[in-house]
Parts: C-alpha cells; structure tokens; sequence
C-alpha cells in the first residue's frame, strides 16, 4: 500500500537549513497498523504529513497505492487524500458553529451522494462509535473523549484505506485514551489501515508495528505479529 525509501526532508529559512528526516525507508501493507514514536522533535509529525500527502518530501520516493506521489503537485495530492485517506488530530478539530452530525458529514459533501446517501453513512458511522443521540449537538456540550470520537467518525464515514492519526490521545487524560485506542483498533481489525504517532508507550502497543525515531532517522522497529507468529 505504502513504499518509502530514502525519504528526506529538509526546512530552510534564510540562511539556516534544518534537516528534518534522512533517508527513511517503510513499507506499510494495507490492514497494517504502524505506531511511530520517539521524543520531541524526532521527525514524527514531519513523517506524518508526508505519509498523510500534507506535505512533499524533499527527496526519495514515495508510492501510496501503485503511484508514485512524492512529487505531485497539492491539486494531485488533495485528490488522492480526499478518495483514500482520513485525519485523526490531537485537537479534535471539529467546528464548533457545526452539529455533531454536520461535522462528520462534512467529509462526504465532496463525494457525488445524495443528501439521503449521506444521512444514512453518517448515522450509520455515529452508531460505530456510540453517539447516535447527539446527533444534533454541538462540540462544545461533548466531553473530550466524545469529541474524539466524533472526529473518528469524520474520519471513517467516506470509507477511507488508510487512517492517519497524530496523538489521538494526546488530550485526554488515560482512561478515556484506552477507549480512543480499543475503537481504533476495532476499525483496524475490520480492514482500516492506521499510521498513527504517540508518545504514550501502552497505546503503541495496540499497534502491529512499531518504528521509532531519533534525529530523523528510525532507530528501531518492532514487528509485533511476526513475534506472535514465532512464539
């Protein structure tokens, strides 16, 4: 589904270049579910929002789905995000001028369904996650947890291949972040691929895989169900 290799980043900003990833190489196979992880400032969000096609590298290769991406240009990009990819935030991101049911419809209206079409995915998706009945609320009366929820909802409702979440948890205190990581690992069973960073070593453990990262290079790697596999 996804082949990195020799990926590199680099920032410039007048006379100060920052080197930001070197040299990654990453496979990821679809109904993978790869956690990156490492300290701050390691690369993980850069690595991100390449994975996610926010942002072209400066150098390497990248093929999501069969097509070589790591230079098309942002209209090519926003196409192939729009049909194949969803967002998970640490900040929920989701407007608060907007219902609960308007905010996850929101990633359909680029999609040529009809208004029941879209009704029917988007109640549908508000079961998965257990918040049918506030439907019609705003984010502003959710809890935090439910809010998350809300923004998975909007991620799965366009039926996406792949998920790329960055600190899901990150605002919710432990208890309500286990709950975050059982739901995202409930679609990932059912065939979601899922790309996610976290700094909180039990939720990587959810994960298949895991990389980590040091000064923009991966330093380790753990393939959890090949060590299944072998036990």
């Amino acid at each position: 589904m996804i082949k990195l290799k020799h990926i590199k980043q680099v920032f410039r900003a007048e006379d100060i270049q920052t080197t930001a990833l070197q040299s990654i190489d990453l496979e990821v196979n679809q109904g993978d579910f790869l956690a990156i992880m490492g300290p701050s400032g390691c690369g993980k969000s850069t690595l991100l929002n390449i994975l996610g096609l926010l942002d072209n590298p400066t150098d390497g290769s990248y093929v999501f789905l069969d097509t070589e991406v790591s230079k098309l240009p942002e209209r090519e990009l926003a196409k192939i995000r729009k049909k194949n990819i969803g967002f998970v935030f640490q900040d929920f991101n989701l407007i608060d001028e907007l219902t609960v049911f308007q905010n996850v419809e929101l990633a359909l209206l680029y999609l040529n369904l009809t208004k029941e079409e879209r009704k029917k995915r988007v109640y549908e998706m508000l079961k998965e996650v257990s918040l049918e009945h506030r439907a019609s609320h705003y984010p502003i009366k959710l809890s935090g947890g439910q809010q998350q929820r809300v923004a998975i909802a909007r991620a799965l409702v366009s039926r996406p291949k792949l998920i790329v979440a960055d600190e899901p948890t990150g605002n919710l205190d432990s208890k309500l972040g286990h709950e975050i990581m059982e739901l995202l690992s409930k679609f990932n069973r059912e065939g979601t691929t899922l790309i996610m960073v976290t700094h909180t070593e039990s939720h990587s453990r959810y994960a298949s895989r895991v990389i980590s990262l040091l000064d923009g290079k991966v330093v380790a790697w753990q393939d959890k169900t090949a060590l299944e596999q072998s036990a």
